[in-house]
């Protein structure tokens, strides 16, 4: 029998390997409209960043994302999982670069208190739902957090703050990381004085986005799910490694609770991968520039 048939599928296989391996390093910049803003609002341009999983000689993604200071936003919103490696804070920092420089709020995920480990791809396909990491919090999550307030972002770990951006009074709750069971929720109602209320969050677990929709926070912000990572066209992400459903894994969609109270949820797809698992498929890094519009405007 020739062994000439199985060359195709070893050779489309090696192809999509090799294509899964290079589009890890094919960032985009993903752009949409968020009509959130009151009547007669001018635009609010806020920059998402997640999942940067950083290590230190990561060139190019620190060039590129040091680039993104161009596009001049006026808000910067960080949903964590910004390292990789226990020296891999100043890459962060250098690679956030004039963006420090910007209004920004932030969270933290998993990947920012623990070290990455070879993951079991049968329990990640699972769509595990997380909990806490069975062992000391290894990653310099501290030395980050104080390096971004020293610069004057904004740490919404579990808390409620607010800030004054472009003229305009944004009111924000964040969360520590769902996925380790870290969240600590209240009932406190957004603050409907404010221009505008956002919720930050790394893993849009749905008792998080279901506790702000009623809430009533117009827009949650979040990251955590690569986007899915491996996504089969035609068919989308295999698992979101958190309870949202998969079409939803990556995008701007509505959250419903009951029925009636909705929020606007986006969720990146994010910068980076485990060091243990550097591979994409039909799912490119991303950052993504919201343009937060006023309710009536024509772009809404």
């Amino acid at each position: 029998m020739s062994a000439r048939p199985l060359l195709w599928p070893l050779a489309l296989a090696g192809g999509v390997l090799a294509w899964s391996v290079f589009e890890t390093h094919a960032f985009v910049l993903r752009r949409a409209d968020v009509p959130v803003l009151p009547a007669g609002s001018d635009p609010l341009r806020v920059l998402h960043l997640s999942d940067t999983h950083m290590t230190p000689g990561q060139r190019v993604k620190q060039d590129w994302l040091r680039g993104l200071a161009s596009l001049q936003p006026d808000l910067v919103v960080s949903t964590g999982d910004n390292l990789s490696h226990r020296a891999a804070v100043p890459a962060v920092l250098d690679a956030y670069g004039e963006l420090l420089d910007v209004p920004g709020v932030f969270v933290f995920g998993s990947n920012d208190y623990y070290s990455p480990v070879p993951p079991n791809p049968f329990m990640y396909l699972r769509g595990g739902t997380g909990g806490p990491r069975p062992r000391e919090k290894d990653l310099p999550w501290r030395e980050l957090r104080d390096a971004f307030t020293a610069r004057g972002w904004t740490d919404l770990t579990n808390r409620h703050d607010e800030l004054e951006v472009t003229g305009r009074r944004l009111s924000f709750v964040g969360a520590d990381d769902p996925h380790l069971g870290y969240d600590e929720l209240d009932d406190v109602p957004a603050d409907r004085s404010a221009d505008l209320a956002i919720g930050v969050v790394h893993a849009p677990y749905l008792r998080v986005l279901d506790r702000w929709t009623a809430s009533g926070y117009p827009l949650i912000i979040a990251g955590h799910t690569h986007g899915g990572q491996l996504r089969v066209p035609g068919y989308g992400a295999l698992v979101t490694n958190c309870d949202l459903d998969r079409a939803r894994a990556r995008g701007l969609h509505r959250h419903h609770v009951d029925g009636a109270d909705s929020s606007w949820l986006h969720v990146s797809a994010g910068l980076g991968t485990s060091p243990y698992a550097p591979v994409r498929l039909a799912c490119r890094p991303e950052a993504t520039l919201l343009t937060l519009t006023a309710v009536d405007s024509p772009r809404s």
